[in-house]
């Protein structure tokens, strides 16, 4: 195999595993249980819960679907980016590394894949 269909095959593994990973333990929980995340939900920003959840299902299930798709993916990430980057440094503080690893681990995936990009692997180039 050449080295420019690994690139493509390492960034395709890499935005799918991690949106998928993203998708399924904070997005979907968010989306099919609404009204107990409603209860749940963190709003450091005051804009509500209704709107700070709303704005947390975007990042955490259109996005990953998009990055997956491989359709605006580095656009697509800056959402991400930006709620765990508050997740981790606004809500949550006084985590530790160990308490907040899968939260880092994240901003690590989602940062890498904004700046290599989805790779040649996508829905369409056009709007990649």
């Amino acid at each position: 195999m050449n080295e420019s269909k690994s690139q493509d095959l390492g960034l395709l593994f890499l935005r799918v595993s991690g949106a998928l990973f993203l998708l399924w333990v904070h997005g979907l929980p968010k989306l099919l249980n609404y009204s107990e995340q409603l209860k749940l939900i963190e709003d450091p920003f005051h804009l509500g819960a209704h709107v700070t959840l709303l704005l947390a299902i975007f990042a955490e299930v259109l996005c990953p679907v998009l990055i997956i798709a491989g359709v605006l993916v580095r656009l697509a990430c800056l959402p991400i980016l930006a709620v765990l980057l508050i997740a981790m440094v606004v809500v949550h503080p006084e985590w530790t590394l160990f308490e907040g690893q899968f939260g880092w681990l994240l901003l690590i995936i989602f940062t890498s894949v904004l700046i290599a990009g989805p790779g040649r692997l996508v829905l369409s180039q056009r709007f990649s």
